[in-house]
Order: structure tokens, then C-alpha cells, then sequence
């Protein structure tokens, strides 16, 4: 008899257990990606008289599969913001590896506060530079 209440315990424990990590599997939210396209293309400062090009592919990482549909409507609005900061950059800044990151996270930074009047929240988690050509 012993057994049987031992065997039930066991049972009850194990699945007190296993809900919590269960809970937080369904709970997890899923990262979706969408790419700017075309690529996007400017120029930037240089020293001298010739210009300088940069063409890039960005690749926008979201929270949520959700945010798709938010990202598609205001890529107008995204592109804009990228080309005016990328037009903004110095030949350093464009060329460096280092400054190449903190564009990256400059991005990040002045999309979502661009998009947060437009959506009420912040949205864009990061992006990559899936291409990166400069001249």
C-alpha cells in the first residue's frame, strides 16, 4: 500500500515539475527576420573630392513572427532612415570594422525610435548587414 501512495507521489512531483518548463516553452517568442530589398544604396563623406558609395542588404530581426506585417507596411519610412543615416557617415565610420558595429547598433537604435510613434512599440530586436560594399 506503501507503494501505491509512493508510486503516486512520484507521478504528481514529476509533472509539478515538467509544467513549468512547459509553460515557458509556449511562452518563448519566436525571432523572424525580413530583408530590405532592393539593397540600398548612397553615398557618404570623404576626404577629397571624389564620393564615396556604399551599398547594403540589411536583414531587420524581430521579436515576433507578428511584426512582419508592421516592418512590410513602414519599409518606406525604414529605408528613408537608413539612407539618411548611412549618407551622414564618414569615410572612417563606413570603413572601419568597429565603426561598422556601431552603425549596426546606431541602426537599431534610430529605427526603433522612428517606428515608435508609427507603432506604439519598440520592435526591431537588431539587424545584420547580410551585404556590406563600399567604395
Amino acid at each position: 500500500m506503501i507503494k501505491r501512495y509512493l508510486a503516486q507521489i512520484f507521478v504528481v512531483w514529476a509533472m509539478l515539475i515538467s509544467l513549468p518548463a512547459m509553460a515557458e516553452e509556449e511562452q518563448e517568442p519566436k525571432l523572424a527576420y525580413f530583408t530590405l530589398e532592393p539593397d540600398l544604396t548612397t553615398n557618404f563623406y570623404t576626404k577629397g573630392k571624389k564620393l564615396g558609395y556604399i551599398q547594403v542588404r540589411i536583414d531587420v530581426m524581430v521579436a515576433s513572427e507578428a511584426d512582419l506585417a508592421v516592418i512590410e507596411l513602414h519599409q518606406p519610412l525604414i529605408r528613408d532612415a537608413v539612407i539618411e543615416l548611412l549618407g551622414q557617415q564618414s569615410e572612417d565610420t563606413i570603413t572601419s570594422l568597429a565603426g561598422r558595429e556601431d552603425l549596426r547598433k546606431t541602426l537599431v537604435e534610430s529605427l526603433n525610435a522612428t517606428l515608435l510613434p508609427e507603432t506604439g512599440k519598440t520592435i526591431i530586436a537588431d539587424l545584420l548587414f547580410t551585404k556590406y560594399l563600399y567604395q
